[in-house]
């Protein structure tokens, strides 16, 4: 069909983001104000519903294909994959951050820049998973990965799904001024996405890629840094989130790939020069 075409499935993806994100949010941002404590709260939940919503739209109406294609599996290897994920996308940011600091683009943070942020870490790991993670990993490393791959390679899946991801990203929030970190930033947002795809590829399931995206970004704003060379600390992270696919790809292959569980079961962004942290869509 039309909207199962890897074009119109990238661009309908690229829409349903925006579209998530904004509907999502609008019934927190017309029944609460910014000061309100629930409005990051409920406006997350709502984005994460609005995902699903839209997912399901897509693939009932304009794609007609199964639910249990996107990855969405409940089994018992779901926590275990997730956590993982988690694990693996931290250790990017954080070889990320110390190769930035041995090179002299970056600083140690003081402790009353950390601090603060560990000390709301349970809320800020639930907002990250609720309005970044799931979401977003739900709409590219579900839906779009599980769409593309019916008429794809497995490797030109992961190169579309990435750069595609990456190149979203030239209309978010970050610490980019020029042209050139603006650039850069699309390549490190699309080494994310690369990861996130590995993780996919690796598992059959999309539990990973969201422990991998919610990792990155975990880590993106707790990790005691303070950027100095932006587009310096944007190339080594793009190495290293490339560098964790690889290594998450060359698990599948050194051993014996987890087979895809197909049982139905239903960003962030580096900040100049303050300390490390996630903004907003990837």
């Amino acid at each position: 069909m039309k909207a199962t075409h890897p074009v119109w499935a990238v661009l309908i993806t690229i829409a349903a983001m925006f579209a998530q994100v904004f509907l999502g949010a609008l019934p927190t941002m017309l029944l609460f104000d910014e000061s309100n404590p629930f409005y990051e709260p409920v406006g997350v939940v709502g984005i994460t519903l609005a995902s699903l919503g839209f997912v399901y739209l897509i693939r009932r109406f304009l794609g007609r294909q199964p639910w249990r294609g996107v990855g969405l599996t409940r089994s018992w290897r779901a926590a275990p994959h997730l956590l993982a994920g988690v694990l693996a996308g931290a250790v990017a940011v954080v070889a990320a951050g110390a190769l930035s600091v041995a090179f002299g683009v970056a600083t140690w943070a003081p402790d009353d820049v950390v601090l603060p942020q560990l000390s709301a870490l349970p809320l800020m790991i639930a907002i990250l998973l609720l309005g970044q993670a799931f979401p977003e990993e739900l709409l590219w490393r579900g839906h779009l990965f599980d769409t593309l791959s019916g008429r794809l390679s497995p490797r030109a899946v992961l190169i579309v799904t990435a750069v595609a991801f990456g190149a979203m990203h030239i209309f978010s929030k970050s610490g980019a001024d020029t042209l050139a970190e603006r650039l850069l930033y699309i390549v490190h947002a699309a080494g994310l996405g690369f990861a996130c795809g590995a993780a996919r590829a690796r598992t059959g399931t999309v539990w990973m890629a969201v422990g991998v995206h919610l990792g990155f970004h975990i880590a993106n704003r707790t990790f005691p840094i303070k950027i100095s060379q932006f587009s310096v600390e944007l190339v080594i992270l793009a190495c290293t989130l490339t560098v964790t696919g690889l290594l998450i790809l060359l698990q599948r292959r050194g051993g014996h790939a987890a087979a895809p569980d197909t049982r139905a079961g239903g960003l962030g962004n580096p900040r100049r020069p303050a300390a490390r942290g996630a903004g907003s869509q990837g």
